[in-house]
């Protein structure tokens, strides 16, 4: 069962690319609001909500009570798929899960409340269940 996000307006969307559609740098996004630390994605693609949630999970598991995590991301494309048998025809799949199309350059996750060296192991651990290549940023003052 996928994870359902509470309001869309369409429940199916159309595939789009997963890199080609996300080519460029974040225009926006792109820069610490909340916290001091951040974690920015450094190549496009798209996030599931498993590996969006596998990361928060990560970072809370680390931090334990201390400082405040912000996701700055939500997975609300969904994603369809047919059945392995299924012949052409009979209309598009059922949504198997629900994506976030990320480009280069996009804050992904932010903390606050901790010090730099343990915000820098959190991500790092974060940044291992995500498929693309992240980058610790912190607030320049």
């Amino acid at each position: 069962m996928p994870v359902i996000p509470k309001r869309f307006q369409y429940r199916k969307y159309h595939k789009g690319r997963k890199y080609g559609g996300t080519k460029g740098i974040a225009l926006t996004n792109n820069r610490l609001i909340f916290g001091q630390y951040g974690l920015k994605a450094m190549e496009s693609g798209w996030l599931t909500a498993q590996q969006i949630e596998a990361a928060r999970r990560a970072i809370s598991h680390f931090i334990k009570k201390e400082g405040k995590i912000w996701i700055r991301l939500v997975a609300d494309k969904p994603v369809t798929s047919k059945g392995v048998e299924a012949s052409m025809g009979g209309g598009k799949g059922d949504v198997a899960y629900y994506v976030c199309p990320v480009k280069a350059g996009r804050v992904l996750f932010e903390l606050e409340g901790i010090k730099e060296e343990e915000a820098n192991k959190a991500f790092t651990l974060a940044s291992y269940k995500l498929p693309i290549k992240t980058k610790f940023i912190k607030l320049s003052n």
